[in-house]
């Protein structure tokens, strides 16, 4: 915002006095807050720092000390440099001793070897500077206007990191709590190399507060979250040099880091606020129970206001045992493929599907689509003994309902538009990444083959609660089912908890803030020590432990590693940790906080 030494040294007023800079060369790019106009010895203890003296040296001390005295206080106040006018008490030169003490303590001295008025040079300053101020207000205005249009318009993550690429010309990536990318915009530069390595390159980069700048990387950094739950982290690079490219909306000076810092605050803002906006073009009924539904989810409303509103539409949820079910495809929304409308008409096919089939088995439950792929449903029955046979009827029903319609044929459009990605990819040799929402939109797409009948969907169940306090815990419990059942090849007409390990719950959980902040708690001290030391990769030591019941001879032999040098990376990672590695319980954590970290990572 502000203009340097060597600028100042550019204007017009100032080429008219003929400057000749004596010392301090390697300070002339220091910016330049203030014109000041001085000609008594002690004007530093009226400075405030970054202003740029200008004097005749009329009033400045007859004595190299008091010189010296008068450079070294100027210095210490942080001045930006000192203009000195010849002709009044200085005809050739300033003193060499100026000389000398600015040269040593690198403040810039600059002479005018022509008379010119101080007005003039102190006039051009200042309305650079007032320039400057309307221009940054101006480009603040830009950006709290962009994205308050992006929250209004309840853009997606992507648009928001897009924008904020754009408005900055740096490169932007959200990653969550675990340092996984779920979203990136390169800004023209090669994404392969912007997130080469990504994890480890994040878990060197550690600000100093809440939103700060790491010198050491380059990088800006904010939390992204809301209502006291953090998810995630929004990061800039910023070069410390500033040379960054040019971005449209922020020139001229796109490295201000206060106006970056203002930028990614309110993209981490737009985000946050988006994660709590749900948006559907549905009917208002089947609105009220998606609200319904995510209200007992996110806790977004009373428990009674729900029961008494559910009640209103005719689903009577007190004094009945509930069961929270999920139906999903095992494959993802195909969107990022073959556009939204399918994605959105496949989910619309199997929310009715879902309906018909609880109309069809004579079974009272709030229903709606959750989340983009994922359909769910809150069982009201008169008792627990009516559990298992409801959830039968329900799965028998579910199966007839698609068959019927065909559910093991694609709706238009989708197997053509699947058959041409497949074909395009195939061209390629391989499966590239796509530029734009990162490793999010990279798990669109058939990971998990679809099998037969219903084995095309998931039914999941949670666990039957008394009251609709608890039902949200069925709710969860059964999401968390339906995504760990997703690398299940059983086809089971329901799943339930039983049915999925330890690793399966996991990597369910992978997206919940409280599993990664367990996975860091455990594992981030050593995680951050792999990145710096690339060539020992110390986790893989411990896992090698770990998996061979902390058997340290067929723990070795499993890494590779002779005995003793096992051994000495065991008590490496023991001091790393501040853990005992022979104790059963601190084992046995480790040992959950690196299952959970490979669910984490794995899409």
């Amino acid at each position: 915002m502000f203009p340097t030494v060597r600028e100042v040294l550019a204007l017009d007023p100032v080429r008219h006095g003929a400057p000749r800079v004596v010392a301090g060369d390697d300070g002339l790019d220091r910016p330049v807050r203030w014109v000041h106009v001085a000609e008594v010895p002690d004007i530093a203890t009226l400075l405030g720092g970054g202003e740029l003296v200008l004097t005749t040296g009329i009033g400045l001390p007859g004595d190299d000390a008091g010189l010296r005295a008068f450079i070294g206080d100027l210095a210490d106040v942080g001045v930006s440099g000192l203009v000195v006018e010849l002709g009044r008490r200085y005809v050739s030169g300033v003193p060499r001793v100026m000389v000398a003490a600015a040269e040593r303590r690198g403040l810039p001295l600059v002479e005018l070897r022509r008379a010119t008025p101080f007005v003039r040079i102190t006039e051009a300053v200042h309305a650079l500077i007032v320039d400057a101020q309307l221009t940054e207000l101006r480009a603040t205005e830009e950006i709290h206007q962009r994205f308050n249009d992006l929250s209004v318009e309840g853009a997606d993550a992507a648009e928001v990191i897009r924008q904020a690429a754009e408005l900055s010309g740096c490169p932007v990536v959200l990653e969550n709590l675990s340092r996984q990318v779920l979203g990136y915009d390169p800004a023209g530069e090669s994404a392969e190399l912007l997130l080469d390595g990504w994890e480890q390159h994040s878990r060197r980069i550690r600000p100093a507060g809440r939103t700060a700048y790491d010198p050491d990387s380059g990088w800006l950094v904010t939390t992204v979250g809301a209502r006291g739950q953090d998810w995630g982290r929004l990061l800039l690079r910023w070069p410390a040099s500033g040379d960054v490219p040019s971005a449209r909306a922020i020139e001229p000076t796109a490295g201000s880091p206060t106006r970056l810092t203002i930028l990614i605050e309110r993209a981490a803002s737009t985000l946050a606020l988006g994660r709590l906006i749900r948006r559907d073009a549905e009917g208002l009924e089947r609105q009220i129970h998606r609200t319904l539904l995510t209200a007992l989810l996110d806790h977004s409303r009373p428990v009674d206001e729900v029961g008494l509103r559910a009640k209103a539409l005719g689903v009577v949820l007190d004094r009945r045992h509930l069961v929270g079910v999920m139906v999903r495809h095992r494959a993802d929304d195909p969107a990022g493929e073959v556009g939204p409308e399918v994605g959105q008409a496949r989910l619309r096919d199997l929310s009715e599907a879902v309906g018909q089939a609880l109309r069809e088995a004579k079974l009272t439950a709030l229903t709606s689509a959750v989340d983009d792929n994922s359909v769910g449903a809150l069982l009201a029955l008169p008792d627990p003994a009516a559990e298992d046979r409801a959830l039968s009827a329900f799965a028998s029903a579910l199966r007839r309902v698609r068959l019927d319609a065909g559910a093991g044929r694609p709706g238009p459009g989708v197997e053509p538009a699947r058959a041409a990605s497949d074909a395009s990819r195939a061209a390629l040799g391989a499966d590239p990444p796509r530029a734009g929402f990162g490793v999010e939109a990279a798990r669109a797409g058939g990971d998990v083959p679809r099998g037969p009948g219903p084995g095309a969907v998931i039914v999941a169940a949670g666990s039957g609660v008394s009251t609709l306090r608890e039902a949200r815990r069925s709710l969860v419990e059964a999401r968390q089912i339906a995504e760990a059942a997703r690398r299940d090849r059983r086809d089971l007409p329901i799943f339930r908890l039983p049915h999925v390990g330890l690793a399966g719950l996991l990597h369910l959980l992978r997206d919940e803030p409280r599993l990664q902040t367990f996975v860091e708690r455990e594992l981030g001290a050593l995680l951050e020590y792999d990145a710096r030391h690339p060539r020992e990769q110390l986790l893989d030591t411990l896992r090698a432990y770990l998996e061979q019941g902390r058997n340290k001879s067929a723990g070795a032999a499993a890494a590779h590693l002779s005995r003793p040098a096992f051994y000495e990376r065991l008590a490496r990672i023991a001091r790393i940790l501040d853990v005992d590695l022979d104790s059963v319980e601190a084992s046995l954590s480790l040992h959950v906080a690196l299952l959970a970290l490979e669910a984490v990572r794995t899409p």
